[in-house]
């Protein structure tokens, strides 16, 4: 086992396929995101404990798909996004004119 000690914003890879963001949390929980492929078997501990099952192969916990984001939700996140990659390269165009000086 490893033992890491990340901030918020980092991320783990594990492998080629999953990557495990910590966003945050308190002194109780913390936050994560995991990308993974679909394929693979994502459980959390209490899960397996409420439905009486070990965590191991054959024994995954199926979940249901989750619903369509709204056309509404879909727009909020890609203006994010445009957002987000303006600001990136706004910061880029203004890290190179620096070095020129």
């Amino acid at each position: 086992m490893l033992k890491l000690t990340i901030k918020a914003g980092e991320y783990l890879l594990v492998g080629d396929d999953v990557k495990v963001v910590f966003t945050g949390g308190s002194s109780n929980n913390m936050h994560v995101l995991v990308d993974a492929p679909k394929s693979m078997n994502i459980v959390r501990s209490t899960a397996l404990e409420k439905y009486g099952m070990a965590a191991e192969p054959g024994n995954e916990v199926k979940h249901h798909r989750d619903k369509e984001l709204s056309l509404e939700a879909k727009e909020k996140i890609r203006a994010i996004l445009m957002e987000e990659r303006r600001k990136a390269r706004k910061q880029r165009h203004g890290d190179a004119v620096e070095k020129q000086r």
